[in-house]
């Protein structure tokens, strides 16, 4: 079913009006109600014992589809947050735009071990959860260090990240590694034992997402207002 012309006419007025690109908006705004969904669907089975919702072999139809859907929106987020600090360059000098990135990083990943772990404490230990909002602001301050590369470069980082992290998965530290916490934090999903009977658990292990962050970076440029809409959709239907 094909858009209405008019609809698209008032889209792009308003987003010269805003200076907001409406279909990143709504492709966030797609993304938060498919959270809301996964929120809903923890809600609901909470007392249920699911062994692994991703599993079609054991899980119900209907929430192995929802946890399914869910799976785009971290790489989502993550992918818009390199394609707005593109965007935020072009109107920024790249000591700015780093400082941006920083500052902001610094925040989010405050925000995750200072309060949202707080949510989640455990009974037998207190428990800093390194999830996806800990993710998205190291791989912020991560990319503040690339954007000063050229786009080809940050092309070839980002696709050999992505593309062969997995090929990481047979190293395995142990805790009593010298390098275990480093390694749990960029690549091993593992808990890290800290000083005063704390512990971290790596839940979203930063290294493929710093690939991620980096690519949507690298493809800010089919967001300028040069680019055509249907020059920018063809693009991302070959890419995908």
């Amino acid at each position: 079913m094909g858009v209405h012309p008019g609809t698209l006419e008032a889209s792009t007025e308003a987003s010269a009006a805003t200076g907001r690109i409406a279909s990143i908006d709504a492709l966030r705004g797609l993304v938060m109600v498919l959270m809301l969904l996964d929120h809903l669907r923890e809600t609901w089975f909470l007392h249920v014992p699911v062994a692994d919702p991703v599993d079609a072999r054991t899980a119900l139809p209907a929430l192995f589809l929802a946890r399914l859907a869910v799976s785009l929106c971290a790489p989502v987020f993550i992918v818009l947050t390199g394609v707005a600090a593109y965007l935020f360059g072009t109107r920024h000098t790249l000591a700015e735009t780093r400082a941006y990135l920083v500052k902001r990083g610094l925040v989010l990943m405050a925000f995750e071990v200072f309060y949202l772990s707080k949510l989640y404490w455990g009974v037998a230990s207190p428990t800093l959860w390194l999830q996806v909002i800990w993710c998205i602001g190291v791989c912020m301050i991560v990319l503040a260090a690339l954007i000063g590369l050229p786009r080809r470069v940050l092309v070839a980082v980002g696709l050999v990240i992505v593309c062969g992290h997995n090929l990481l998965d047979p190293i395995r530290l142990l805790p009593d590694q010298p390098l275990f916490p480093v390694w749990a934090l960029l690549h091993q999903r593992d808990v890290i034992a800290l000083p005063l009977g704390l512990v971290a658990k790596t839940t979203y292990p930063v290294l493929p997402w710093i690939g991620v962050i980096v690519l949507g970076y690298a493809v800010g440029p089919w967001f300028l207002p040069g680019v055509a809409t249907r020059t920018r959709e063809r693009r991302f239907a070959a890419l995908g």
